[in-house]
């Protein structure tokens, strides 16, 4: 008798390498699977608030956005570097402050736990804001198709969008509920001073690069006024972190007031004088946008500069805004 063996056709079990895109999914699914495993451990150690999930979601969006820009991006000048520190710094303080809160070491840690969580989560929010505009406007504008680098674009500006409502959840869920005891940068005043030393920055980056401020003594008067109201806001702000405002040989609160009356006067005569020597053609100015900046990537000159007029009245309500609080303050409380 004749047997007959059937062989079975062996499946070929070798795996086909994956490509840059689905190493791009891993690296995503990897750093999300590392955040719900650290989120499961803080979720037995804490108890579970509105507060942690917003501090958690935060955390994870600015992980992936500047995991994603440093693999596959192709960060080509300072711009892209930008984004990444205002992702890695604000994922690194929101994982200090969750460490914090997890071994309670509040009590321990030198400044004010009232007035320290809320003060980054705004700054916080602020940088990814900046970076969900900054990073698209650089290195989105003027490309097509779908390969690996616009794709690690795409991923790490829509998970900074993420992360600022992330933190901007965060800010809310902070602010002090009526009744309760809360520092000074937990008020509207504080939030303000956040608001106003941020966008003084991006002021002085616009005028600083390229130098736009030495042709005209009036628009030095402009530098000195930017250069001057950040640094007392910055030195506020460091005060109330670090409570030393009982160190003062004067009333804060009143302090408060005058200063801001003062800025707002600043900021009122450089908001005038900056678009008249910039826009005016009598003073050697430009008031129509050059062709040129159509076919530039990022900001032309031009736009810097609009930018700077735009952000100078920004900050002129705000410490308006600021100046009207303060008066509350002083002229209700005491």
């Amino acid at each position: 008798m004749i047997r007959i063996w059937k062989h079975k056709r062996r499946k070929n079990t070798t795996k086909k390498p994956l490509n840059r895109s689905g190493h791009l999914y891993l690296l995503i699914l990897a750093d999300v699977n590392c955040s719900i495993n650290l989120l499961s451990i803080m979720v037995v150690v804490l108890r579970s608030s509105p507060l942690l999930w917003a501090r958690v979601a935060a955390m994870v969006f600015t992980g992936i956005a500047f995991s994603v820009a440093l693999y596959g991006a192709s960060l080509t000048h300072g711009t892209g570097d930008w984004c990444v520190f205002c992702w890695s710094f604000s994922f690194v303080v929101t994982l200090l402050i969750i460490l914090v809160e997890m071994f309670g070491l509040q009590t321990r840690v030198p400044i004010s736990w009232k007035n320290f969580p809320i003060t980054l989560a705004c700054y916080a929010s602020l940088l990814c804001l900046s970076a969900s505009i900054i990073f698209p406007l650089y290195f989105l504008k003027g490309y097509a198709g779908r390969t690996l680098m616009i794709n690690c674009r795409i991923v790490s500006t829509v998970f900074s969008c993420l992360a600022t409502i992330a933190y901007l959840s965060e800010v809310r869920l902070s602010r002090p509920r009526p009744g309760e005891v809360a520092g000074y940068m937990a008020t509207a005043p504080g939030l303000l001073k956040v608001c106003e030393t941020f966008v003084a920055c991006i002021i002085l980056i616009f005028i600083s690069e390229p130098i736009t401020y030495n042709q005209y003594a009036a628009t030095k008067w402009c530098l000195a006024v930017y250069c001057i109201c950040f640094i007392l806001s910055a030195a506020i702000i460091v005060m109330c972190v670090g409570e030393c405002t009982g160190c003062l040989p004067f009333s804060f609160a009143r302090f408060l007031s005058t200063y801001a009356i003062l800025a707002v006067g600043l900021y009122l005569t450089a908001t005038i004088i900056w678009p008249i020597y910039k826009f005016d053609n009598k003073h050697g100015g430009q008031s129509h946008r050059p062709n040129s900046c159509g076919s530039s990537t990022g900001l032309c000159l031009w736009d810097k500069l609009l930018a700077i007029s735009v952000l100078s009245a920004l900050n002129f309500f705000l410490y308006l805004a600021d100046l009207i609080y303060s008066a509350r303050v002083v002229f209700v409380t005491v």
